[in-house]
């Protein structure tokens, strides 16, 4: 009986939490008007909306270059440009592409590599609102230094509050919430094993700066 009920209860915690998810998620959009950072980076996604609201971005000065994350390595530059509004001189000037991220976790790499590489502490990041939670959890683990603005796309169905009620939104909910599950297990366990880590090292310090 006792199982049961810890059954019931995690259960419940769980779709609590899916319902704070999917608020939060719908909150976010219409973003609001992002302050200037070092950059902007996009996150590529099943349409060419993610890219083209950080190219307007760039555009009104909010950021120095943009990385576009995860291009298919099939695709070409001047495939993408023409897919993209705005100058071909600041797509040719400013626009960086990466071809190594396949997925969430790779984007989060390719951004961290990236920011180091230039340099840049604050980045507006931009991807569709029911990715943004998990983009920036996984962001923040592989560049814990660099201040995140996210500047989320909306997903039009997932506009309903009754997103529940659809198979497919909430599907797609429901996944989403997992994965951003996942990624908050990975990152804790990420940051305590650095503290381990780092303890560890500064006890090894200590001793050897200890006198015989």
């Amino acid at each position: 009986m006792k199982f049961l009920t810890l059954i019931a209860i995690v259960a419940l915690v769980w779709l609590v939490g899916l319902f704070a998810f999917a608020d939060r998620v719908r909150n976010l959009t219409p973003a609001d008007e992002p302050g200037r950072a070092d950059a902007i980076v996009a996150l590529t996604g099943p349409s060419a909306e993610r890219v083209n609201v950080a190219v307007r971005l760039l555009e009104q000065g909010k950021g120095r270059r943009l990385l576009i994350s995860g291009v298919n390595r099939e695709v070409r530059r001047q495939e993408l440009r023409a897919l993209t509004p705005g100058s071909n001189r600041l797509f040719n000037c400013c626009v960086d592409l990466g071809f190594e991220a396949e997925d969430t976790s790779g984007n989060a790499r390719e951004i961290a590599a990236w920011a180091e590489t230039k340099g840049y502490d604050s980045l507006i990041v931009v991807t569709s609102d029911y990715h943004m939670p998990r983009s920036l959890v996984e962001i923040r683990a592989a560049a814990p230094g660099v201040t995140l603005t996210p500047y989320a796309v909306s997903t039009p169905s997932l506009d309903d509050s009754r997103w529940w009620r659809a198979a497919v939104t909430a599907r797609r909910m429901t996944l989403e919430y997992m994965k951003y599950l996942a990624a908050l297990t990975r990152a804790g366990v990420h940051r305590l094993t650095a503290d381990d880590a780092a303890a560890t090292d500064s006890d090894a310090a200590a001793t050897e700066a200890s006198p015989a």
